[in-house]
C-alpha cells in the first residue's frame, strides 16, 4: 500500500464495537472500516482521539414532516443534516407525507430506512401528517402500498382519540383485529415489517395477536403485554420526548374531552416508570425521539438522558442507541470493510450520558463532519 492508498482517518483510544468488542485503534480508508493496521499512512491523514462507537440510530424519526404537515425538500434537509450533527448516521424513518427517496443518493445524509406514509383513518389522526383511508377494509391494499414504497417498514396508526364520542371521546383503536392480522401478513408477503403508533392499553392485543414486528410508543402496555412482547421479540420505542408532552396535551383537552384529558396526563405521570418494567421485563427498546412534527430534530442525546432518568443504565442506553439499534435494523455490526459510520466524543458515553451531547468529530461514509456541542 503507497501513502496514496493510504487511510485518511485514524482513531486511536476507545472504539466500542458491541457489547463484548472493543479495539484501540481503527482506521478509514475509501470510506470504509479497517481494523487492520495499515503499512503505510495516507496523506493528510486525519487523527482523532477518544472514545467512538458506530453512529447513533434515531428508530423513530419523521425526515420531511412539520408541526402543519409536509415541508420542502430544503426544510427536509435541514432536518436530515441535523441529526448528522448530532451523530445520528442512520434513521428509520417512521412515517413521512413526502416522499424523502431522494435521501439514498446523498452521501452527505445519514443512512434512511422509510417507512412510506402514516396510515390512519379520516379524523383519527393528526391533519396533513398521513394517508387517511376511506374504511378500515383498505388498510391491507395500504399496506401493501406502502411497504413497496419504502426501504422495508410501514407505520400503521394504532390509535387515536375518537373525538365523535363527545365528552366520553377517548383513545380508540382504529382498525379491527382481523384486518389489522391481515395488513401484517400482506407486509410480511412483501418482506416489510410492521410498526404501530399505540398510546392506549386497549390497543395492544390486537398489535400482538397481529403479529406485528415493533410498537411505538407503547404507553398503555401490561404486564402481560410486555412479557409477551418480550418473548416474542417485538421491540418497543419509548419516545420519552414525546410523552413528555403529554401534561400539555391534557391540559389542551381539559373540559372538553376530560376522560381523553385523564389518561394522557396518567400515562405522562408514570411514563419513567413505564420504561423501567418494559426494560425489567426484557423487551428490546429502541431509541427514538420522534422528531418531526412538534419535536425538533437533532436531540438524539436528550431522548438518551431521558431514558436514563427513568432508570436505564448509561451503557445500556448508549448500546441501544448504536449498535444494537444497527443490528436491529439489518444494518449489523461494524467490521472490516463497513461502512465508516461513527462518532468520536472526548469521554465514555457510558459512564456519563451528558458526553453524548458532545461529540468531538461525526463521519458519515469516511467524511469527516463539524459536530454540532
Amino acid at each position: 500500500m503507497s501513502a496514496l492508498e493510504g487511510p485518511t482517518v485514524a482513531i486511536r483510544g476507545r472504539v466500542l464495537l458491541g457489547d463484548d468488542r472493543e479495539a484501540e485503534e481503527l482506521w478509514v480508508r475509501g470510506g470504509r472500516v479497517s481494523l487492520t493496521r495499515p503499512s503505510a499512512q495516507g496523506t493528510n491523514m486525519r487523527v482523532l482521539e477518544g472514545w467512538a462507537l458506530p453512529g447513533l440510530v434515531d428508530v423513530h424519526c419523521h425526515i420531511g414532516l412539520a408541526a402543519d404537515g409536509a415541508v420542502p425538500d430544503e426544510e427536509a434537509e435541514k432536518q436530515a443534516v441535523a441529526d448528522r450533527d448530532s451523530g445520528v448516521l442512520l434513521i428509520r424513518d417512521a412515517g413521512s407525507p413526502l416522499d424523502t427517496a431522494w435521501v439514498h443518493e446523498r452521501s452527505d445524509l445519514p443512512h434512511l430506512l422509510r417507512a412510506g406514509m402514516h396510515l390512519a383513518l379520516p379524523k383519527r389522526y393528526l391533519r396533513n401528517y398521513g394517508l387517511e383511508l376511506e374504511s378500515p377494509e383498505l388498510l391491507p391494499a395500504a399496506v401493501r402500498t406502502q411497504a413497496r414504497r419504502g426501504d422495508g417498514w410501514v407505520k400503521i396508526v394504532g390509535d387515536w382519540i375518537d373525538r365523535a364520542l363527545g365528552a366520553d371521546g377517548d383513545l380508540r383503536p382504529l382498525w379491527p383485529d382481523d384486518l389489522l392480522a391481515e395488513a401484517v401478513a400482506v407486509a410480511h408477503a412483501e418482506a416489510a415489517r410492521v410498526t404501530v403508533h399505540a398510546f392506549a392499553t386497549e390497543t395492544i392485543d390486537g398489535l400482538l395477536a397481529a403479529g406485528v414486528d415493533c410498537i411505538e410508543h407503547g404507553t398503555g402496555m401490561t404486564a402481560d403485554h410486555m412479557a409477551e412482547a418480550a418473548e416474542r421479540g417485538i421491540a418497543v420505542t419509548p419516545t420519552l420526548l414525546q410523552v413528555g408532552q403529554f401534561e400539555n396535551i391534557a391540559a389542551q383537552a381539559d373540559g372538553k374531552y376530560p376522560v381523553y384529558a385523564e389518561r394522557m396526563r396518567a400515562m405522562h405521570a408514570r411514563r419513567y416508570q413505564q420504561v423501567r418494567d418494559l426494560h425489567e421485563a426484557g423487551v428490546q427498546l429502541l431509541v427514538g425521539t420522534d422528531a418531526g412534527g412538534t419535536i425538533s430534530h437533532g436531540r438524539i442525546a436528550d431522548e438518551c438522558a431521558e431514558l436514563v432518568a427513568a432508570g436505564i443504565p448509561a451503557s445500556e442506553v448508549v448500546a441501544m442507541a448504536s449498535w444494537r439499534a444497527r443490528d436491529y435494523l439489518g444494518f449489523g455490526a461494524v467490521v472490516e470493510g463497513s461502512s465508516a459510520d461513527l462518532v468520536v466524543y472526548p469521554a465514555d458515553p457510558r459512564e456519563d450520558i451528558e458526553v453524548l451531547r458532545h461529540p468531538t468529530a461525526v463521519i458519515l461514509r469516511g467524511t469527516v463532519y463539524p459536530a454540532t456541542s
